[in-house]
């Protein structure tokens, strides 16, 4: 089943030379004739470009000790693989439904945290790392506490952060710790922070700060703000009120929230949310500002929650899922918009054929397409179809990425992308996969790779030396031609 959406019908009022380059031009959406084989509340993009579900007991209070799954898919193949659960020291299941997630340098995802117990819930102190080449999971020391629907950010060190979150006894985390192989116990932890919401919506930014969007899951909320973490002279998190944000109370619930491409612009943009009911509002801060302040944007068309955010290689904002009201999938059937930076409008784009709403997830694959998938309106009631979107620009004659011989890129390095369409390229683009569950990804952020100079077959560009810019970690190299058509990415990692 798909539904085609020709771009013709959006350009009417445009002079006849755009509305002739236009009209050939289609975006569509894909229901696969196959379904997953779990609901997929956790999603990550595997540097070996399958996808990783998972959900623990998957939002079911009676299958919290029983064995859990989940699947690596592969997306070409239409096929999945189940992985053993991982076990505690008394070989019962580790529940990782509502953990957190990020990638290490190497590649392997940290799941942190996860359910001890149901309504209310408690947070599990466990930690695990997915290995992407042997598709297993690995046990690793576990936090010092537990944390339930956490966040987890991976730094311009490679070490990764967990905060926030209802701990094993059910009160709020708020003990931030950090995870490295080199501490002793895996996990240091530091002061106490303010109370910080749970899956709250944190970006690291250039100088190695974090920002806090004002976006999370479930209650009001906090002040959008400014993290500098512990350092030479200070010993405890500090924060700096970021202020302007609209509708700052239940407009943070379950909004969807995103570092603006390139990363280098240091922009973030906060979309819809609301309580019972959803907003359009669209708020954008640059934080490069001496005194940063949201600012308002071009309003969504559509107001939405439980949707979800997803960053294209054309440097635009494709935003999908979600509905109007709660968990109400009646009011879910929304069409799909995407933001365009450049020019602050949204344009509607095809509608999918699935409504998705609480537990949805959506990622970027490697080709350019993007995978939505999940939805839990209540619970024992899952959404198992997944569809695919492919944005206008699958149509088009793309460019194509023949080689990059460097196997790993360093920080400032200068490098050579061979392509047959060198002239008419861009921009060069690092993308780094999501890891994504309630419409939170601390993960997926563009980074510009400048192109020097060129010849009719190469680009010489090189990587930013900023750690913080783009972490440690596997990233998507596409190259975008002039009129906005991506390549196929290839995979390189960046240490």
């Amino acid at each position: 089943m798909t539904q085609s959406n020709n771009k013709t019908d959006l350009l009417q009022e445009t002079d006849l030379g755009t509305v002739v380059a236009q009209a050939t031009t289609t975006d569509k959406w894909q229901v696969l004739p196959y379904s997953a084989p779990i609901l997929p509340i956790h999603a990550a993009l595997l540097r070996t470009g399958k996808v990783f579900f998972f959900c623990g007991s998957g939002n079911d209070p009676n299958r919290l000790n029983t064995p859990y799954d989940s699947v690596v898919w592969d997306v070409n193949n239409g096929t999945f693989t189940r992985q053993a659960p991982p076990l505690d020291s008394n070989n019962q299941p580790i529940d990782i439904f509502c953990a957190g997630h990020s990638f290490r340098p190497n590649g392997m995802l940290l799941v942190a945290g996860g359910t001890l117990r149901y309504d209310p819930f408690y947070g599990s102190p466990s930690a695990l790392l997915f290995d992407p080449d042997t598709e297993k999971w690995v046990k690793i020391p576990s936090m010092n506490n537990g944390r339930w629907y956490p966040t987890v950010l991976t730094l311009g060190s490679g070490r990764i952060l967990a905060v926030s979150g209802p701990d094993k006894d059910g009160k709020l985390n708020r003990q931030p710790e950090i995870y490295s192989v080199n501490f002793p116990n895996g996990w240091n932890a530091f002061p106490i922070t303010s109370a910080l919401p749970a899956y709250l919506h944190l970006f690291l930014l250039s100088n190695g700060d974090i920002f806090y969007s004002g976006a999370q899951m479930g209650g009001t909320g906090v002040t959008p703000r400014i993290l500098t973490l512990p350092g030479a002279f200070t010993q405890s998190i500090t924060e700096k009120v970021v202020p302007g944000l609209q509708n700052p109370g239940f407009g943070g619930d379950q909004a969807a929230s995103v570092l603006l491409p390139p990363a280098q612009d240091q922009k973030v943009m906060i979309i819809g949310g609301g309580g019972g009911t959803a907003i359009n509002r669209v708020n954008i801060v640059d934080l490069k500002a001496i005194n940063p302040t949201y600012v308002a944007a071009k309003p969504l068309n559509y107001a939405r929650k439980h949707h979800s955010a997803v960053l294209l290689p054309d440097r635009t904002v494709f935003v999908c899922n979600g509905s109007k009201i709660n968990e109400d999938t009646t009011q879910s059937m929304l069409p799909a918009e995407i933001y365009n930076p450049a020019t602050n409008t949204w344009t509607v784009v095809a509608k999918q054929n699935v409504p998705r709403v609480y537990h949805s997830v959506a990622l970027l694959l490697p080709d350019g397409r993007v995978v939505t998938a999940g939805g839990n309106p209540k619970r024992t009631v899952n959404e198992l179809r997944l569809e695919i979107y492919s944005p206008a620009y699958m149509s088009r004659p793309r460019p194509i990425i023949q080689s990059v011989p460097q196997i790993t890129l360093s920080y400032g390095l200068q490098f050579t992308i061979q392509t047959p369409q060198a002239a008419n390229i861009k921009w060069v683009s690092l993308i780094k996969p999501m890891a994504t569950t309630h419409s939170c990804d601390a993960e997926q952020r563009l980074v510009d790779v400048p192109i020097n100079f060129r010849d009719a077959t190469s680009l010489n560009v090189t990587i930013t030396d900023n750690r913080n810019i783009a972490p440690p970690g596997w990233y998507m190299i596409f190259i975008t031609d002039n009129n906005g058509t991506p390549s196929v990415a290839t995979w390189r990692r960046v240490s």
